[in-house]
């Protein structure tokens, strides 16, 4: 099997799984779904030689059409902050995850091959403290053939926000990591905030970014 292009949906939940499961149903027309800040739940509880009182198995949504790739997780306190859901018409593009290369619960690494060749998605949420891309930052990857990094990166930055007047230390930093993984910023042809707050009295965000 050999694919020229892959479609690519992403959000943050925010630990909606009810909007979880209306994208997985809704979202099939897309090849991969990349999702920040999902939603970890309590699926049952599971004998355990080592705790009397039985294992939490934790889980996310699921749906016959998509296969879920994440690190495990034995609570919400671990839980990944991303994952990502593969389309099940691409399975014969053997995807697999990557802990080898991003040991990270914020960065989601897959691999798959497509025409004898090997290609890497990559999905992020980079919290307040800018965790994952101070691990980015010090791990010296050997990694080539990344086609995306994408998802939530919590930088207001007047290079991508025109209505924001500032200019964050952070982007450098997310600048100088995906210029070394020779990916560029990718800009919508028409002007959209990715976030819409509650409160009036903030400003709607653009924190969401695309790079290829």
């Amino acid at each position: 099997m050999i694919i020229n292009n892959i479609k690519i949906f992403s959000q943050n939940i925010h630990k909606n799984k009810l909007l979880t499961n209306t994208i997985l149903e809704a979202q099939k027309e897309f090849d991969v779904i990349f999702i920040q800040e999902p939603s970890w739940f309590l699926i049952h509880f599971i004998p355990s030689l080592l705790n009397k009182n039985r294992e939490q198995l934790v889980g996310v949504p699921n749906h016959p059409n998509w296969i879920i790739f994440s690190r495990n997780s034995s609570s919400d306190h671990n839980s990944p902050r991303v994952i990502l859901y593969i389309n099940i018409r691409l399975l014969q593009l053997c995807f697999s995850k990557r802990k080898d290369i991003f040991n990270h619960r914020n960065i989601s690494c897959i691999s798959f091959f497509n025409n004898s060749s090997i290609y890497f998605l990559v999905n992020i949420y980079s919290d307040s403290s800018q965790t994952a891309l101070k691990y980015l930052k010090d791990t010296e990857a050997n990694i080539n053939n990344i086609l995306v990094i994408t998802g939530d990166f919590n930088i207001r930055d007047n290079s991508w926000n025109s209505s924001f007047l500032h200019h964050s230390i952070h982007s450098d930093l997310l600048t100088d990591i995906t210029n070394s993984m020779n990916l560029c910023i990718s800009k919508s042809t028409n002007y959209i905030l990715t976030r819409y707050l509650d409160n009036q009295e903030d400003s709607n965000l653009t924190i969401n970014l695309l790079f290829l």
